[in-house]
């Protein structure tokens, strides 16, 4: 069976939820060889292993830390010479965007982006993307070269697939450009303490309904008693409302959680773009002929100053 590199996504060691995601679509055509880069990337064996990669090809320089994506993309490039596999599959994060199409230019292949789902073709993985703002879904595959993807978080269940991978050294030399843009500084970035709005199982999301910045206090509380994410349109992000950082729309972060609740959200198109693909919706909005209406699963025709406290009570009730 062909072999399929995965790159991981992990932060000192411990793996992110979308590289488990990868290993299970990975296992659907082909054999995943996973490609672990930085500091702890040995340390990430055992993980991947429990959830199907064979093989685990391990690097670790301080030029991963150091500077900005161009380094692993000539790690990855390395990895699809000593390999040849059969696809490359990447986590569509922004960095893992931008890291995909580097190595699609660099090994001369196509590139497909933002996939959510992926299976096995006889002349090469088929893989499903949801586009133009969500209004249609197709199926292609890459016609030249290597196949490059990025499949969006929450596009596959984690499914333990038990292996005992061999643990490699990959040979990296790292290119002239590798060093061309340093990171000079890092903030850390102040702990919620809910999931990670990408890669969250539930996103609850205020919009202009929300009616001010002191108000998504209800948003959060309901937030908080689902263990979900928090999530905001771009009308409340330019209200001052909500930060940037948790827009989701076209011009802010796509999401496909198994559970999207919209409070107090129309659901312009721009919205609609960066969570339609989520699994089951629900919309609480006090105008009944509000678009979002048309996008839904369940939808709440009420007020959300209303509807929203209750409903935060009753599944506090029903956990308690």
């Amino acid at each position: 069976m062909a072999e399929v590199l995965v790159y991981v996504d992990h932060v000192d060691g411990a793996v992110r939820k979308p590289t488990l995601e990868l290993l299970t679509l990975a296992r659907r055509i082909g054999e995943p060889v996973a490609v672990a880069l930085g500091a702890g990337a040995a340390d990430t064996a055992a993980v991947l292993g429990e959830h199907g990669a064979t093989r685990v090809l391990a690097h670790d320089a301080s030029e991963y830390a150091d500077y900005l994506v161009v380094p692993k993309v000539d790690a990855l490039q390395a990895a699809v010479e000593a390999v040849s596999p059969a696809a490359v599959l990447v986590p569509s994060s922004a960095e893992g965007k931008e890291i995909a199409a580097r190595l699609a230019l660099r090994i001369g292949s196509g590139i497909i982006t933002d996939a959510v789902d992926l299976e096995a073709g006889e002349a090469g993985p088929v893989a499903t993307q949801s586009v133009f703002a969500a209004s249609f879904t197709t199926k292609s595959r890459i016609s030249k070269g290597t196949p490059v993807i990025t499949v969006k978080p929450n596009s596959a269940a984690v499914e333990a697939a038990p292996a005992n991978p061999a643990v490699s050294e990959l040979s990296v030399t790292f290119s002239a450009q590798a060093t061309g843009t340093k990171v000079t500084g890092r903030t850390p970035r102040e702990s919620t303490g809910r999931p990670e709005l990408t890669e969250a199982a539930i996103v609850v999301s205020g919009g202009r309904g929300v009616n001010g910045s002191e108000n998504f206090a209800i948003i959060e509380a309901l937030a908080d008693s689902l263990g979900a994410a928090v999530g905001a349109s771009r009308a409340a992000v330019d209200a001052g409302w909500y930060p940037h950082t948790n827009q989701v729309g076209q011009t802010g972060k796509s999401v496909s959680p198994q559970l999207y609740i919209a409070n107090g959200i129309s659901g312009a198109i721009q919205h609609r773009a960066g969570m339609q693909t989520s699994k089951t919706i629900v919309a609480v909005n006090k105008d009944a002929e509000a678009p979002i209406f048309d996008l839904v699963d369940y939808g709440v025709v009420g007020d959300l100053f209303d509807v929203v406290p209750a409903l935060t009570e009753e599944i506090n009730t029903r956990k308690g």
